[in-house]
Protein backbone atom coordinates (compact mmCIF):
# COMPACT_ATOMS: atom_id res chain seq x y z
CA UNK A 1 0.00 0.00 0.00
CA UNK A 2 1.69 3.43 -1.12
CA UNK A 3 1.47 6.28 1.57
CA UNK A 4 2.29 9.61 1.30
CA UNK A 5 3.11 11.97 4.41
CA UNK A 6 3.86 15.50 4.14
CA UNK A 7 4.94 17.21 6.92
CA UNK A 8 6.64 20.96 7.64
CA UNK A 9 3.89 23.35 6.87
CA UNK A 10 3.45 26.35 8.82
CA UNK A 11 2.87 29.89 9.30
CA UNK A 12 5.35 32.02 8.51
CA UNK A 13 5.77 35.83 7.60
CA UNK A 14 6.23 36.99 4.23
CA UNK A 15 9.83 36.72 3.19
CA UNK A 16 10.22 33.89 5.35
CA UNK A 17 11.28 30.09 4.50
CA UNK A 18 9.49 26.60 5.08
CA UNK A 19 10.91 23.13 4.23
CA UNK A 20 7.88 20.57 3.52
CA UNK A 21 8.78 17.27 3.50
CA UNK A 22 7.11 13.87 2.04
CA UNK A 23 7.72 10.54 3.46
CA UNK A 24 6.74 7.67 0.81
CA UNK A 25 6.32 4.35 1.81
CA UNK A 26 5.43 1.33 -0.39
CA UNK A 27 6.31 2.46 -3.69
CA UNK A 28 8.27 0.76 -5.78
CA UNK A 29 7.79 2.20 -9.09
CA UNK A 30 11.96 2.71 -11.12
CA UNK A 31 10.51 5.47 -13.30
CA UNK A 32 8.36 8.02 -11.57
CA UNK A 33 7.46 11.47 -11.23
CA UNK A 34 6.59 13.27 -7.70
CA UNK A 35 5.23 16.54 -7.43
CA UNK A 36 4.00 19.43 -5.31
CA UNK A 37 0.59 20.54 -5.71
CA UNK A 38 -1.24 23.69 -3.46
CA UNK A 39 -5.02 24.30 -3.45
CA UNK A 40 -6.11 27.61 -1.77
CA UNK A 41 -9.28 27.99 -0.67
CA UNK A 42 -11.71 28.86 -3.16
CA UNK A 43 -8.92 27.74 -6.12
CA UNK A 44 -8.41 25.11 -7.80
CA UNK A 45 -5.65 22.63 -6.84
CA UNK A 46 -2.46 24.04 -8.90
CA UNK A 47 0.81 22.28 -9.73
CA UNK A 48 4.10 23.79 -7.80
CA UNK A 49 7.03 22.01 -8.81
CA UNK A 50 7.95 18.20 -10.11
CA UNK A 51 10.86 16.08 -10.06
CA UNK A 52 10.90 12.34 -11.84
CA UNK A 53 13.08 9.81 -11.63
CA UNK A 54 16.60 11.08 -13.55
CA UNK A 55 16.23 14.37 -10.63
CA UNK A 56 14.83 16.32 -13.89
CA UNK A 57 12.95 19.48 -12.25
CA UNK A 58 9.70 21.64 -13.71
CA UNK A 59 8.32 24.75 -11.67
CA UNK A 60 5.43 26.57 -11.85
CA UNK A 61 6.09 30.39 -13.04
CA UNK A 62 5.07 31.87 -9.66
CA UNK A 63 7.85 30.12 -7.47
CA UNK A 64 10.60 29.75 -9.99
CA UNK A 65 13.70 31.51 -8.36
CA UNK A 66 11.85 30.67 -4.86
CA UNK A 67 11.15 26.96 -4.30
CA UNK A 68 13.32 23.77 -4.94
CA UNK A 69 12.06 20.21 -5.18
CA UNK A 70 14.76 17.77 -4.48
CA UNK A 71 14.09 13.87 -3.07
CA UNK A 72 16.41 11.50 -1.07
CA UNK A 73 15.99 8.22 -2.58
CA UNK A 74 17.23 6.20 0.09
CA UNK A 75 15.24 8.24 2.63
CA UNK A 76 12.30 7.97 -0.23
CA UNK A 77 11.42 11.60 0.91
CA UNK A 78 10.37 14.28 -1.43
CA UNK A 79 11.20 17.85 -0.15
CA UNK A 80 10.18 21.12 -0.94
CA UNK A 81 12.45 24.55 -0.31
CA UNK A 82 10.17 27.52 -0.24
CA UNK A 83 12.48 30.51 0.29
CA UNK A 84 10.75 34.67 0.32
CA UNK A 85 7.02 33.34 0.85
CA UNK A 86 4.51 35.55 -0.13
CA UNK A 87 1.13 35.32 1.24
CA UNK A 88 -0.38 34.49 -2.15
CA UNK A 89 1.72 31.43 -1.40
CA UNK A 90 -0.86 30.15 1.25
CA UNK A 91 -2.55 26.74 0.62
CA UNK A 92 -2.60 23.17 1.32
CA UNK A 93 -0.06 21.53 -0.23
CA UNK A 94 0.13 18.49 -1.18
CA UNK A 95 2.93 15.87 -2.35
CA UNK A 96 1.91 13.33 -5.07
CA UNK A 97 3.10 10.58 -7.18
CA UNK A 98 2.67 9.97 -10.61
CA UNK A 99 4.19 6.16 -11.84
CA UNK A 100 3.50 6.43 -14.89
CA UNK A 101 5.71 9.50 -15.61
CA UNK A 102 8.81 8.91 -17.84
CA UNK A 103 9.93 12.18 -17.43
CA UNK A 104 9.23 15.32 -15.33
CA UNK A 105 6.60 17.81 -18.05
CA UNK A 106 7.30 21.12 -18.46
CA UNK A 107 3.37 22.12 -17.19
CA UNK A 108 2.52 20.17 -13.76
CA UNK A 109 -1.28 19.69 -13.74
CA UNK A 110 -2.59 17.04 -11.46
CA UNK A 111 -3.91 14.58 -13.55
CA UNK A 112 -1.91 11.48 -13.38
CA UNK A 113 -0.63 11.61 -10.23
CA UNK A 114 -2.36 8.53 -8.78
CA UNK A 115 -1.28 8.82 -4.89
CA UNK A 116 -2.06 11.71 -2.66
CA UNK A 117 -1.00 12.90 0.46
CA UNK A 118 -3.22 14.37 2.99
CA UNK A 119 -1.20 17.40 2.70
CA UNK A 120 0.21 20.31 5.07
CA UNK A 121 -1.13 23.44 6.03
CA UNK A 122 1.15 26.69 4.68
CA UNK A 123 0.23 30.16 5.59
CA UNK A 124 2.01 33.23 5.25
CA UNK A 125 1.21 36.16 6.69
CA UNK A 126 1.88 39.94 5.26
Amino acid sequence: QVQLVESGGGSVQTGGSLRLSCTVSGYTEINYCMGWFRQGPGKEREGVAAIDSGDNTSYADSVKGRFTISQDKVKTTLYLQMNSLKPEDSAMYYCAADPGCWAVPALIFPIGYKYWGQGTQVTVSS
